[in-house]
Parts: structure tokens; sequence; C-alpha cells
């Protein structure tokens, strides 16, 4: 049995002092109420270094885990009953989980009371949406006036080999020598790398202001808790707003190994970028790894262009085993977006020319139903064809690492998929490729496919 520790503490950090009645909500365990999400997302942030990235099997491992928010006159406290004895150091929360805990607690009561319940925010339109992002990033004080573009997102798998981790680091390095911040998932393997990486070349630099943000949704974050380096953390009410803030705050892309989750995300990427209304927005993207990940790229193109078409392969530029080249290129292209929204008048924080279909917003969730209904051809608009295979691939994640998707993998059996011959093979070698190198789970985990081609 884990060690665990009973204690109070103080938030810190952006939150404000709670009304008594999001106290109340906070304190709800009703179906309604907010407790629950509060109690996962804070487990998540106090069981840093735990490898697991199975979601229910965390939960059940602290299942007598408990988060209280207590009201005072001069604030709240947060009580904690049975948390991981490894948030703290003789006795006292290490700061930064601190300060991320308290960013979980603002976030998830901002949501609610101000997003999800504001007429305010119509969350049926693209531009409602999008402006509920906004509010979301600004809350959690993530945008930034006053600077620079500087924000290049990494993305890429929390299963990856030493070496690809190695690299990601090597490459955050570079980044972090030219003056480029970092932001991710916020896990592991290749999330945490590139920030491990920057924050030495930070230092170097002696660069005091740097930022490694974290952005997550509830679903995802059991099984990617924040690494350590993460110094900004925000939690988005679901995988597609988490997606699109990605898309709003970041100023450059740089894709590494990872499995199906990676996937999702280039898919929804290439989707957007591949609307003409967006053809003219520079955005720099690079796929990268080690020269051990060239064949993964390889498929991976392949892939890309023989469902989305020739066009897709001016979206990105693949640079194999040359972090040096990854870092000028990168450094060029953020250049190029400062001088775009420069010339446009548009905000260096937050990318509001960037047109978002509402297939690429609309929440999907994964039931057997909807994963069964998928239109997996390609007699559609190539952006509808990414759409739809981005919610393939989002589906699959829930199956592997979410505790409601696996749930209903146990009570119900895999996820059937049904695509077109050609594209089924496709698809299937594809998610094979990535069961082989050990993609869809942590090393030493044996890995059951949540789902059937047929």
């Amino acid at each position: 049995m884990p060690k665990k520790i009973t204690t109070t503490i103080s938030p810190e950090g952006s939150l404000e002092v709670l009304s008594q009645h999001e106290v109340s909500r906070l304190r709800d365990t009703s179906a309604n109420g907010l407790h629950g999400l509060l109690r996962r997302c804070a487990l998540a942030v106090l069981n840093y270094g735990n490898t697991s990235d199975d979601a229910r099997a965390i939960m059940e491992t602290y299942h007598d885990f408990d988060i209280q928010v207590l009201q005072q006159d001069r604030g709240i406290r947060l009580k904690l009953t049975n948390a991981p004895v490894d948030a703290f150091v003789d006795g006292e929360m290490i700061r930064g989980t601190r300060q991320l805990l308290s960013s979980v607690l603002r976030d998830i009561v901002y949501v609610y009371n101000e997003i999800q319940n504001q007429s305010r925010f119509d969350l049926s339109t693209g531009e409602g949406t999008t402006n509920a992002i906004f509010h979301i990033l600004r809350k959690a004080g993530v945008l930034k006036p006053s600077a620079d573009p500087s924000l290049v997102v990494c993305w890429g798998g929390h299963s990856i080999s030493r070496e690809e981790y190695d690299y990601s680091k090597s490459v955050g390095y570079h980044l972090g020598l030219r003056n480029l911040d970092i932001c991710t998932g916020c896990g592991p393997g290749a999330m945490k790398g590139p920030m491990k990486g920057a924050n030495v070349a930070h230092a170097k630099q002696r660069r005091t202001e740097s930022r490694y943000l974290g952005i997550s949704e509830p679903g995802i974050i059991a099984a990617e808790a924040p690494n350590p380096i993460v110094n900004e953390l925000v939690i988005m009410p679901d995988i597609e707003k988490r997606l699109e803030a990605f898309l709003r705050v970041g100023h450059g892309i740089i894709v590494f190994p990872g499995g199906v989750g990676t996937a999702e995300e280039i898919l929804y990427l290439l989707g957007i970028l591949l609307n003409p209304d967006n053809r003219n927005t520079p955005l720099p993207v690079i796929f990268t790894g080690p020269a051990d990940a060239a064949d993964y790229f390889k498929r991976i193109d392949e892939f890309l262009v023989y469902t989305l078409g020739e066009e897709a392969r001016q979206c990105y530029q693949i640079i194999i085993d040359d972090p040096v080249q990854v870092a000028r290129t990168m450094r060029d292209g953020i250049d190029a977006v400062t001088e775009f929204r420069r010339a446009k008048h548009d905000a260096f924080y937050y990318n509001w020319h960037l047109n978002i279909a509402r297939g690429f917003q609309e929440p999907f969730e994964a039931t057997h139903e909807a994963m069964a209904s998928l239109a997996l051809h390609r007699q559609q608009p190539v952006h509808e064809l990414a759409a739809t295979l981005r919610r393939a691939f989002s589906g699959i994640v829930a199956g592997n690492v979410k505790e409601d998707g696996i749930q209903a993998i146990e009570t119900h059996g895999p996820f059937q998929l049904h695509a077109e011959t050609e594209l089924m093979t496709r698809l299937d070698e594809l998610l094979d490729s990535f069961v082989v190198q050990g993609r869809m789970k942590l090393p030493g985990s044996d890995y059951v496919p949540c789902y059937t081609l047929t």
C-alpha cells in the first residue's frame, strides 16, 4: 500500500476567494456537483511520479483519498485526506504542487460558474466556443499581452523510449537557447523532455521569466499527471477545447513520436490548416525524432497523404535527428508569425485569425454507438475526414487510459470501427505499428486493444 498523509493546506497562486455558493458546489457529492471532478483532478496533481497511465487504477489505489474545501473568514483552506505522501516534504506540501492544485480548483470553479452556466457563452457556435476558451485562458493568466511570440507547442507520446525522451530534451534545450518557451500536454515522456531541456537552456541564458505551460483536461490528467517542470497549468473542460487552446496560444508546433493521442493531435491540426480559410495563416509545424524514429514518421506521412492528399505535406516539415536544425527552423518560423501578426494587427497572445470549423469544436463522447457510426471513408472533404479520424483516435485514447472509457470497454467489449476496405487496411497497419512499438501503454504494461476494425 502506498504511504498517505492527511493535512490541511492553504491554496497558492491565482485562486481568488470563493463564495459560499462556490464552496457548496465543490463540496456537493451528488451527480450534479463538482466534488467528484475536483477529487479526480486534485489526485492527479498530487500523484506525480506514479508509473501507471490507467486513470481508474489510480483512483482505486487511492480510493480513500478525499479533498474538502473549508470556508473561513480569511478565505479558504483545503483538507486533504489520505493524499499521496510524495507530494510532501517533511509534512509540507511541495510549493509547485500546491500552486498546481490551486490551478485545478480555479479552473473547475471558473468553468462551471462563468462558462458552462452563463448565457453569454454560446458553446453551440464557433464564435462562442472560441470566446469561452479565451476567457478560460485569460482567467488562468496564460495570455501575456506584452510578450513577443515565443510559445512552442510540443506534442508526443507519454510512452516513448529513452532515446526518444533524450532527443525531445535536446530539442527543448536548443529551443531554450533561442529564448523560446514550451507548452505541452503537461505529462511525462515527450511532454516532459522539451520542458526539461529548455529549463537548462533558460538557466544558461539567465532567463528568469521562462514559461512551461501545461494544458490538460479532466479525462486525461489522471493518466498524464503534470510533470514537475510545469509552472503554469490550465484544465480545459474537454479534449476539443484543449486542442483549440494549443492552437490559439501557440506560435509553432513540434510533433515528437507518439501513439494514438499524437495521431489525434496531428489530424486535428492538419484538418484545420487544410481549411482554405487558413491557407495564408503562418504556423510552423515540424515532425521530428531521433534516427530510429524515421520509420515512424514515414508511416505517419504515408497515412496522412493517403487520407488527406498530397497537399497535407505542405503543412509540415520532417526533420530527423537534428535538434539544432529543428530549433533554428522553429525560431525562423515564429519570427515569420510575428511579422504576420504585426502586419495584420493581430494579437501576439491569442490567434483569433485561425478559422476552426465546428466539426473540430463539438465534444465527442466515445460511446460504442458513436464509435461504430463514424463515417470512415474518403468520399468526403478532407477536413471532414480529418475530423472523423480525429474522433476515432480520440475514442481509442479514451478506451486506453480514461476511467469512463476503460469501464465502457470492460462492460461492452472493444469499440467497433467500420471503415472502407483500403482505409481500414491503412488504419490497421498504423495502429498495429503503435502496438508493436509499445506506444499504446507505458513500458512494462501489456496492451489489449480496446477496438476492432471491420
